[in-house]
Formats: structure tokens, sequence, C-alpha cells
């Protein structure tokens, strides 16, 4: 053949379709582009150039011709074209070409390990065996300019983070070649992407809206002290890059002023975007929504929530900025931005490269979990190193990261942690909106029926348990159910949570008598502002951020907050742990409980017990360099999974339009946009129930892997998914 092809383009003659050399050419460019960020492009140009190597073969060429998809390596009898770019990688640079060889030949199938796993999932050293891929390549035929590479002299700059870089010139090539193809297979569809305005143009909008609501705020003590905190932050963002943390009590405007941080610290030292993480979906929405009130289109918000039929919310050209973060501003889960940092899929892993030079603002940070504590302080130290990313660890309840490592146990410290907050310890006794109520004895339960008879005293109060279970009982017993009394917990799916929480929101709005009995989920970012709160016994930062809900606006002169330890067990494992230590403090009674010097020693103590379980499923060692380059991606892919889906499984429930959109599934089958609106009816169950749920046929499994509810019963308008409903059936349910 004297023209060799990429790709096919359905109903044009072959001499229109995309040119292999001319892929590989502006693949490489576009993706040295993307690495020259962090001072790589070399090594990206060259994993570009080759990636596409094995298209030279006959076979390819020859399948090209009969099918207008054939490029596509998951469709049927297709022809593998990238392993003999990797295995030419090895055979040009011998060990160093294993780097390439990663790149190359996951750049469909995903990063792989390079030796096979226990499970038997092949390795990369296992398809670089398969020598003939590239001896059957006519290489005649192959472009000099192509074939002839030098090993790239660039040097990275780590000793550890080898598998950081790998994935992020992974990341910089499976992104160029998606662009690429995208551009000529889908011209149009790519000319949507890019235009979002820079930071420079961002700045003056936010400034010109914190004056406007500076100008509309009460002149109240709290607005005076969140005004303090915005200028402090102001101040300190024109330090160096390096990473921060920032430490506001609840209620005092952490939300924007991390954002006036992010904004002028990018734009004094030339940041790209920022990105903001925030932990649970349940309050990513409303903190987009305050974004996108001042930045408009710029917000790209990227969780599995989103509900495609809200065009304020989710417009074409943001859909395809999720798939790579090509925008200005990102909102973002902490599970979605971790877990691609460790991810080995080339779907996860193309955003990372715009990760680079960008300003991380990791909310309510205490949440990260611990047993994944040393693989995430390590790939943030790594991120701040080298590829020029300012983080701000932003909570009022900072935990212990910047402690120095341990001689004691294993553990990543950021002992070069900055603070913004001048006085942390001031701010909070500033702050101090709240009376904490202590019983004498920390060990004796009280029963349910003592703590529901105090709550009905209280026209407006907060209730917080440690158990979904513990919640229903709690709801179930107080009067006023459906009516001032309200129950949220994650059996309640999203659309439903959010819908209770706008009420509730509304009622102390209007200072209407409300009671919410509620598991923790509305102790991160729902601003809740409730006279009385009361808080089961738990770790010390869950006490702390169920304060905060309380005389959130300083309206009173001092909230009541009281701490009691139900009848019920603590979930074990960390939770019970963490309510040991918060209950072992808490007995000190002799200075303020909820202090921020109180915080370093309980996350100190709760590091201390977690021991080398900080790294529970050894991540770091599956990334760390052996000297042969033999890392293992794909095993540390499985591993980290922020949510632990071995415990739970999901289920679409009925909950209003919920059942329409079950009806829509069965008949259309799993359309992306239809699944994405599905995303706000989901509820997780416990594995054990979901599968008893199963075999009852109180769920059905409508495709494979999606389960729904399939009668209308289980789900309450209060309670939310109620599994032991599944065998009691209403009269009209009985009905033909």
């Amino acid at each position: 053949m004297t023209e060799y092809y990429a790709h096919s383009f359905e109903g044009k003659p072959v001499d229109e379709w995309h040119r292999l050399e001319k892929h590989l050419v502006d693949t490489a460019n576009l993706a040295k582009k993307f690495a020259d960020e962090f001072g790589s492009g070399d090594w990206a140009y060259l994993a570009g150039l080759w990636h596409d190597f094995g298209k030279y073969s006959e076979d390819f060429q020859k399948m090209l011709l009969t099918s207008a998809e054939a490029y596509i390596e998951t469709k049927l009898g297709k022809v593998d074209h990238s392993t003999a770019g990797a295995i030419h990688a090895v055979e040009k640079f011998n060990k160093a070409g294993r780097i390439f060889s990663y790149l190359i030949a996951g750049h469909h199938a995903g990063l792989a390990d390079w030796l096979t796993d226990t499970a038997g999932r092949k390795s990369l050293e296992h398809r670089l065996q398969n020598v003939k891929l590239l001896k059957d390549l006519p290489l005649s035929n192959v472009p000099h300019s192509i074939i002839e590479q030098i090993l790239p002299k660039q040097k990275f700059m780590t000793k550890g983070g080898h598998a950081l870089w790998i994935r992020m010139l992974y990341s910089c090539l499976v992104d160029a070649d998606f662009l690429d193809t995208e551009a000529f297979l889908e011209s149009e569809k790519a000319k949507t992407r890019k235009d979002y305005p820079s930071l420079n143009k961002l700045l003056p909008l936010f400034e010109s809206y914190m004056v406007d609501k500076q100008a509309k705020a009460n002149n109240t003590f709290v607005n005076k002290q969140r005004a303090g905190i915005l200028r402090q932050c102001i101040e300190k963002s024109s330090h160096k890059p390096a990473i921060f943390t920032l430490t506001v009590p609840t209620g005092g405007g952490k939300t924007l002023s991390s954002m006036a941080f992010a904004l002028n610290h990018a734009v004094k030292h030339n940041k790209k975007r920022i990105i903001y993480v925030i932990p649970y979906t349940s309050i990513i929405e409303q903190t987009a929504e305050q974004f996108r009130e001042i930045f408009n289109d710029a917000v790209v918000e990227h969780h599995s929530n989103v509900d495609v039929s809200d065009e304020s919310r989710e417009t074409v050209k943001s859909r395809l900025a999720c798939e790579n973060w090509d925008a200005t501003v990102i909102v973002t889960t902490s599970v979605q931005f971790f877990e691609s940092l460790f991810s080995n899929r080339s779907s996860r892993c193309r955003k990372l490269h715009n990760i680079v030079n960008s300003v991380v603002v990791l909310d309510e940070v205490q949440l990260l979990p611990p047993e994944y504590l040393n693989p995430l302080l390590r790939v943030m130290k790594e991120l701040n190193q080298n590829y020029k990313v300012t983080f701000i660890l932003s909570t009022a309840t900072q935990p212990a990261f910047t402690l120095h490592k341990s001689v004691d146990y294993q553990f990543e410290g950021l002992a070069d942690a900055i603070e913004i907050i001048q006085n942390p310890l001031l701010l909070h006794k500033i702050f101090k909106r709240v009376e904490v109520h202590i019983p004498d004895d920390l060990l004796t339960p009280i029963t349910w029926e003592d703590l529901t008879s105090e709550l009905a005293q209280h026209p407006s109060v907060l209730c917080i348990v440690n158990r979904r279970d513990d919640c229903r009982t709690v709801y179930d017993m107080m009067p006023g159910k459906g009516e001032d009394t309200f129950h949220l917990s994650a059996l309640m799916c999203g659309e439903h949570r959010s819908k209770v929480i706008g009420q509730i929101k509304q009622r102390l709005k209007d200072k209407m008598p409300t009671r919410v009995i509620s598991t923790q989920l509305v102790e991160a970012g729902v601003d809740f502002d409730f006279p009385i709160v009361y808080r089961a016994i738990a770790g010390l930062d869950s006490i702390a951020q169920a304060a905060g809900r309380c005389n959130r606006e300083g309206r009173l002169e001092k909230g009541k907050v009281f701490v009691f330890t139900p009848p019920s067990k603590i979930p074990a494992g960390y939770l019970r742990q963490a309510a040991e230590i918060g209950r072992r403090l808490l007995a000190d009674k002799s200075e303020d409980v909820l202090s921020p010097d109180r915080f370093e020693r309980f996350f100190k103590e709760l590091y201390w017990l977690q021991g080398n379980n900080l790294d529970k499923y050894n991540i770091l060692k599956d990334l760390a360099p052996d000297g042969e380059l033999r890392f293992s991606f794909l095993s540390a892919a499985w591993k980290f999974k922020l949510i632990d889906e071995s415990q739970y499984a999901p289920v679409i429930v009925r909950y209003e339009e919920g059942s329409q959109l079950i009806e829509m599934l069965k008949r259309l089958g799993p359309e992306k946009w239809l699944m994405r609106k599905l995303q706000r009816y989901v509820v997780n169950l416990p594995k054990y129930v979901h599968a008893k749920l199963y075999k009852e046929c109180a769920i059905i499994e409508a495709y494979p892997g999606i389960f729904v509810q399939e009668g209308g019963v289980m789900y309450h308008p209060e309670l939310g998914f109620c599994p032991d409903k599944s065998m009691i059936y209403e009269p009209d349910d009985l009905m033909c």
C-alpha cells in the first residue's frame, strides 16, 4: 500500500479517510503541548508518534476497509494495533522503553501491571512477548521520521513519583489521541470545546459579586467576622505556591473565602484553572450553583448527579469539558478527583494533565478516609512539587496532616503546609456561638424514649445519630411526623434529600417549628441554623461539625449542643475508633472541648491507632519504583476505591419522577442521558439486603448490573427506601 489510514469515515471515499501519518504527528504535537506544562513534552511527543504504530499492519488496513468502526479496539474482530509500538519502544530503548510501552499498549485498554497478577489478568510483560506483531509490519513503508527517534533527554526530577509521571504522560497521550480523532470524525462537536473565559476575566466578576453581597449583608457580628476572613484570604493569596490549610469555623464563609484565595492566587501566579473538590454529591450542587451565580457558564459541574434536562447546569459544551476538565472552574467530588489520580483507565485519566498548574481546593478535608491517607498525601505532595499544583485544605476541623513523619508508624505528613488564617485559635474563640453540654457519664446510654421526650420539648431541634436504623427509630417515636418533624438519611435518594433539605431551610427561615432527625450526612456543607442540636457520641470532628449547624448565623447569644450516648452500638471500625477517642477527649471538661488544639490531639491519636493501615491496601507499594520500572497500575486502581463498592450495591428507586424514569429505562435501555438522570434516584444498600430483595423479586435487574425497585410500597415518602416493607402489600397492590 502507498497510503495508510488511522480511521475510516463512513459514507466517504477512502482517499478522504484519516491518514495514519497525519494522525500520529498531530497526536504527538498535541500530547507534547500538554506535557510541556510539566517539562516532559518530548516524552509525550514520542508516545503520540508511536501509539498507533500497529495500524501500519496489513491486517488492520484490510479490516478498516470492511468496517467504519474498526479502529475501536473493543469491537469484535479487532486487530491489536497498540502492542507493536510498545514492543518497538522496548527494542529501541531497552528498559527506558518500558515507560513508552505502558502508555502505548494501554492507550485503549488502560495502564497494565508489569507482571501478571494473582487473578490471572494478563500483564504488560506478557503482551510484549508477542514480537510477531512488530515483525509483521511493513517497516520499509513507515516514514523514517516516524520510526527513527532518539530517547528524550528531559529528566523528570523525582525519586519516588515515576508512577504518577507515567500516568500524567498517559493522560496527555489519551486526551490528544481522542481530541485528534474527534476533530476528524466529529468536527462540529470538536468546535464546541474550549472558549472558556480566563481566570483574569473571572476575578473582576467575583470582586463585583462580593462587594454587592457585603453591601447587602446585615451589619451583624458574624458578617463582620466573615469579612475579616475574606480579607485574610485575599492578603495571603500572594504567597508563593504551596500546600495551604484554611481553618475557618463553620459558618465563617469559607466557601467564598477559599474561592477568593484561589482566584487571586491563580491570577498572581498564572495558574490555568481552579478545581473545587467536595466530599459529598449531596452538597456539591449548592456549591456549584453559588459559583455559577458569579461566573455563569465558566463553571463545569462534574459528578454523577447532574440532571441533563437542566440546561442551566449542563450543556453540550460542559458535558465535553467533563471528559478532560478543559474549563476554567471545575466543581467535582473527592471520589472523581482522587480515584482519577489512581485510575488506570483512559476515560478517567484523560483529565489528569489539566490538573497541572491549577489551584485545587479540598473542602471538608477531614473526611478523607484514613485507610487511603498515605497514598492521598503522597500524591498531593507530588502534584505540588512537580506539577505546579497549589492545594487549599479547607475545613473547620483541620486534621493533623501537617505533623512530621512519625517514628512510631508510617505517616506521610505535610510538614511544610502553610495556614492562611493568622490565628485559628483566636478565630475559634471569636466564632464560639454554642455551649456544648457533655453528660457526666458518657458510658451509660440514654433510652430512645427519654431522648425523644427531650427532643419533643423543643419547637426547633436537630438530632444527629450514627446509623440509618437509629434515625428511623427516633423519627418513628417523634410527634409531628410529616408535619413539623423531618427525617434525613442516605436511604433517601438524592432528589428526595434535596427536596426535604430545601423545605427545612425555608421553615427555619420563616421561623416555623422544625424538628429534624438525621444521620451525619448534614454535617458537611448543609447550612442549617438550629437553636438546639443533639449529637450522638462520635469523633470530635463530627461533633464539631454538628455544632456548626447550631446558631450558625449568631442570632442567639449561645446555641446549645447536647452530646448523648445512644443505646445502639456505633458501627465497627474507623467510626467506633473515632468515637472512643472523642469520648475520652470530651471527658476532660477543663477547657473548650472543641478548640483547634483538641482536633490535633484527636487526629494524631486516630492516625496512630490506624498504624500501617494508613495505606491499608499497599497501594504505594504497587506504585513504588523498583529499578526495573515494574509498576502495578491495574492492581492499584482496583484497590483504590474511596467508596467501598464491595459492601454496598445500588438500586434505582420509585420516588416521584423515578417511577417514570424506571419505565423509560425498561423501554429505551440504559441510554447515557437517561442513566445520568436516574442517578438522582439511587440508594445504596448493604449487599446482603440487596441480595435478599433481589431473591424476593422486590428489586429486579432491568439490564445487566442495573437494579430497580419493582413495586412502589418500599419507598416511603418520609423515610425513603424501606427494605423491610418488601413483603408488605397495600390493599391496592392486591388488586388485579
